[in-house]
């Protein structure tokens, strides 16, 4: 029977290690190896944004900046696929194992000077 992929999705060479941790899914709960799992980073402000202006008019300091929440998230393939996390990918571009560029915006610097 052929393969998939050349790992069985997960995110190691052929003959590297066997067993890996587990992580759990946000999303459904289920038990994933932390090499498989669909890793996103989220960085989200603690307060939520209706809030963010009253709590700075209120604040005493002028330049106090609100703390972020940062939080590793893992999905497993099914629930990343089912929240659109992740899209499934025709079999040419499955062999593509480089990250999608990333769209960033540019510095105002650069603008100023050209």
């Amino acid at each position: 029977m052929p393969k998939k992929r050349r790992a069985n999705g997960r995110n190691k060479p052929a003959g590297a290690r066997g067993h890996v941790k587990r992580v759990f899914c946000e999303a459904s709960g289920s038990m994933v190896p932390k090499d498989k799992a669909v890793k996103r980073f989220l960085v989200r402000n603690i307060v939520e944004s209706a809030a963010i202006r009253d709590l700075q008019e209120s604040c005493v300091y002028d330049s106090y900046v609100l703390p972020k929440l940062y939080r590793k998230v893992y999905y497993c393939i099914s629930a990343a696929i089912h929240s659109k996390v992740v899209r499934v990918r025709s079999v040419e571009a499955r062999r593509i194992r480089e990250p999608p560029k990333r769209m960033r915006p540019q510095d105002k610097k650069e603008d100023k000077k050209a």
